[in-house]
Formats: structure tokens, sequence, C-alpha cells
């Protein structure tokens, strides 16, 4: 699979698309002034204990309090509040060192957290969930850095791999090569793209990774709640950090500065990678030149297009999100039902997991794909979806499908959910109301008329249009007009249609009796 990247700068903004053999697959969008973002390492201050939820709201210097459940103290959080007031202690001369400290015992699973931190007490975490809605930060106390190889977790000692790597070999050379390089109570988790590393390239990264640690800690010693220690890199280099590999084959960056910060980042990560960052230099909008604004149009909505007529209903509850499969009016009238719906389902099941890492969708998914009556389809479409969804890196679970065909799906989101906006302002009522994206007419009357003339065998089809469309259609002697004839054998003829609307269209038959779908 080739992977590009490509990467548009805004003003104060930062868009990011990650395209996977042309498909777009995941769309980020990075503000360069964002104050909180995941894997900011803060110094806060705890303002209330809520022992209904078993937590505590944190003052972060957010506009929201940041959030702390028990569950994600850490089990070593006694370590860390210790060895805080180590740092913070002005009696002692020499900063103290992790790797001298005898560790805190463990705290209870099931324990209180009012028995672990007091309101006004200062407290270092981490920032795991951006701030959504009217939900502030959320934040934990067990610290992680994450590098290239390698992730370091302060007051542990455990060493633990990837489960992408499935080689048992593997696993436990990593493990030696690591428990021989980590300094004394430092955790471990090592990277799927880890694999098949030598030593020099872990100690490296390991340097690296303690060296933020000890300039964090370093931070500390002077520092008055709240604070940034620690920011995340941008979201450009944490995708070039977490995703780069063999079949990164190509990235675009508009924006010469940013190219630059690219080339230096890559230098240190992944130097035989450079000759793939290129400088776009078009007077056209990048996402625009490279098709990406379409796909970006297309790919949000409430409706998705999938092709064959497929499409897919995304809503939106308080509680979670649902998604309809629908097969729409075309489908192989040479099969019967349950293979049509089998296909229809499988086809449906690749679109939902490209949707769900797109669009960034957390929490409870509810799929309602069409009945099966087989048991076997059900299964082999349970097992396609999991497939599928082992491409997102996300933490999620997929469950079964249900007697009444719901397939349920967990997924972690640890940033806001991206919502473009694919309505816009109607020329023909003034702005009075909303209609479909005007890039998207083309693809939908190229549709049909591939449909009418595959599915329904037409040979000859009049195609009624608004004057501006028919304008669009017919400009030019390649007019697209003239290219939907050669592509698809038919013969065309495009009228101009006053009295409709703007994005209308209809096809009639030689007889000017309009073909219905």
């Amino acid at each position: 699979m080739n992977k590009e990247l490509v990467i548009r700068k805004q003003g104060k903004d930062i868009d990011i698309a990650l395209l996977e053999d042309k498909i777009l697959a995941e769309v980020h969008k990075d503000k360069v002034d964002s104050s909180f973002s995941t894997g900011d390492i803060m110094f806060a201050r705890v303002k209330k204990i809520t022992p209904g939820l078993n937590a505590a709201f944190l003052d972060i210097g957010h506009e929201k309090g940041a959030f702390l459940l028990y569950m994600n103290l850490g089990t070593q959080v006694k370590s860390l509040v210790k060895f805080t007031k180590q740092v913070l202690d002005p009696n002692n001369t020499e900063l103290p060192k992790v790797e001298n400290f005898k560790l805190e015992p463990e705290i209870d699973k099931a324990g209180k957290i009012s028995n672990i931190i007091q309101p006004n007490q200062f407290l270092l975490v981490q920032i795991v969930k951006e701030a959504i809605s009217t939900k502030g930060p959320r934040v934990a106390t067990e610290i992680s850095i994450a590098g290239r190889y390698l992730v370091l977790i302060p007051f542990s000692n455990k060493i633990s791999v990837s489960q992408k790597i499935k080689n048992a070999e593997e696993r436990d050379r990593l493990k030696q090569l690591v428990r021989s390089i980590k300094p004394k109570n430092f955790g471990v988790i090592i990277r799927t793209i880890a694999e098949n590393k030598m030593a020099a390239d872990l100690y490296s990264d390991l340097s690296v990774l303690k060296n933020k640690w000890d300039t964090i800690v370093q931070k500390l010693r002077t520092a008055h709640p709240p604070t940034l220690l620690m920011s995340e890199i941008d979201r450009t280099n944490v995708i070039l950090r977490d995703i780069l590999n063999e079949s990164f084959n190509n990235i675009q960056v508009n924006d010469s500065d940013l190219y630059d910060e690219i080339k230096s980042y890559l230098k240190q990560i992944a130097p035989d990678k450079l000759d793939i960052v290129k400088l776009y230099k078009g007077k056209v909008d990048i996402f625009v030149s490279l098709g990406i604004d379409k796909q970006i149009k297309s790919s949000f909505g409430k409706i998705t297009t999938i092709k064959n007529g497929i499409y897919l209903i995304i809503e939106k509850t308080e509680a979670l999100h649902v998604i309809d499969v629908n097969s729409g009016s075309r489908f192989n009238l040479d099969g019967n039902q349950e293979e049509n719906a089998l296909a229809v389902n499988l086809e449906a099941s690749k679109e939902i997991a490209r949707q769900l890492r797109l669009r960034d969708l957390g929490g409870i998914i509810v799929v309602d794909f069409i009945d099966m009556n087989l048991a076997t389809n059900r299964k082999l479409l349970f097992e396609n979806l999991k497939a599928e969804m082992a491409k997102d890196t996300a933490k999620h679970t997929v469950l079964p499908p249900t007697k009444f065909g719901l397939i349920q799906i967990t997924r972690q989101r640890v940033r806001p959910e991206i919502t473009i906006e694919t309505l816009e302002k109607c020329p023909s009522c003034n702005g009075q109301g909303v209609i479909k994206s005007s890039v998207l007419i083309e693809n939908d009357i190229e549709d049909t008329l591939k449909y009418l003339v595959q599915e329904q065998n037409e040979k000859s089809l009049n195609l009624c249009v608004h004057p501006f469309l028919y304008a669009y259609l017919t400009k030019g002697f390649l007019s697209i007009r003239r290219k939907w004839q050669k592509k698809y054998n038919i013969k065309l003829k495009i009228h101009s249609m006053p009295n409709y609307s703007f994005l209308d269209f209809r096809f009639f038959n030689n007889l000017m009796e309009e073909i219905n779908l």
C-alpha cells in the first residue's frame, strides 16, 4: 500500500491529509497556537474532589477544569507524588533522580481518590484526551513520553511489546535489548516500528526520551501551577513519528518553513526518507490540485455514497453514533436477495472502517447492516469488518452481530471529532436554504449515466439541466459531454432548462419520457 501525506498551511492552521493508494484515509487539523494537546505534560493544582465520581477536577490553565478519574491515577501515583515533593523541596540542593528513588507501594485498584490526593495539592499530569464540546481535557498521572521506537514510563520497571509484533523470537530479542539499556525505575513500551531494529537505534531513541524527562524535572523545580512542562510535538511530526514506514512514498507541503521543519525532523528519525519530501509551488490550492478537497466534500455529511448506489446514513446522538447501510436502487439483478445483501454489506464495511478513521468517531457506534438469513454470511461480514478495522491505530472493539443484524463497535477518540461542512448557500434561493455541495454534482450525474448505460443498457439519452450546468458540461471542444459519450459509448444530448433549480438534473429517453430510478 502506497501512503502519501499532503500538508496544507493556511494562516495559523495546518490541514493534514493521509492518502492510502490515493484514497483519503485520515484528515487532521492542527492549530499552531493550540495550548492544550494530547501528550502535553502539565504541572497542575487539584481544584476539588468529587467522591461520587471517584474523580477530581484540576486547574491546568484551561477554561474548563481537567478531569482526573481514579482509574487514570496509575498504580505508581504515590511514587510520583513523593518524587514531586522532593523536587519542589528547596532544602534539596540536588535534584532527585528516578534511578535512585525508592518506589512506593502500588495503589489499590478499587480505592478512593480522596485517599490519594487532596484539594490544592500540586500534581504532575499528562493530557490523554483533548477538550471536547462542553467537557474539559482528561488527564492522567501515569506519565509516558513517546519516541520513534519506544515509550518511556517513569516509576515503573515493566517492559512490554506491541501486540502487533507477532514473532515470539523477535519479541524476546527486543525485550532483552531494552532490559540491557533501560535505566532503573523506568518502564518501556516497545512500539511496532521497532521490529527488527538494532540495539543502537533503540539506545539512541531511549537517550532522547530520558533527556526529555530530565528536562521536565528541571523545569518542575521552579514551576508554579498551572504550567506546561513539555508540549507534544505538532501533529504533523506526530503522524510522521507514529506511522512513517517503507510504504510512505511521498510527502507534499505547501509552506517553505514547514518544509524545512519536516526535513529536519525526518533527518533525525528516518534520514533515508528525506527525498520523499517535496515543496508544492503551484498557484492552485494544494488540496484542490490533488483532488483532496473533492474527496473531503464527498466523504463528510449525513449521507455518504459508496458506489453502485450503496450509501450510508451516519447520524450522531448524545450517547452514540448510528450508521445505517442502504443498497439504494441499484443491485445485482442476477443474484438473490441474500447474495445482494452480503455484497452490499461487505462493500459497506470497508467504507465504515474508513469513515471511523476519517471522522475520528469515538465512543459507541451501532451499525445497522442489511439483514442476512445465513449464519455463515453474518460471520463472514463480522470477520471482514474486523479485518478492515485492523488498519485503525485507535483502540477499538468489534462485537459479533446481534440477532437483529446490528454490529456494535467501541472506538477510542482522543481529539475532537472531525466535522466538515458539506452544505453551501444555494444561489437559486439567495441563501434561504441549503443544497448538496456543487463540487459533487458532476459525480452524481456521471454515476447515474453509468448506471443507465451498464445496468439498463441505454444507447441514447437526453439530459436536462439548469443553464449554468449546461454551460459547464458543454464548454469547449473536449467538453465533459464528449468525454462521457466516448467513455460510455452512448449518444448524449444535453438540454438547457431555465425552470430547473441550480443542481437539478433529469434523464429522458429518445421519446423524452423521463427515466425514473
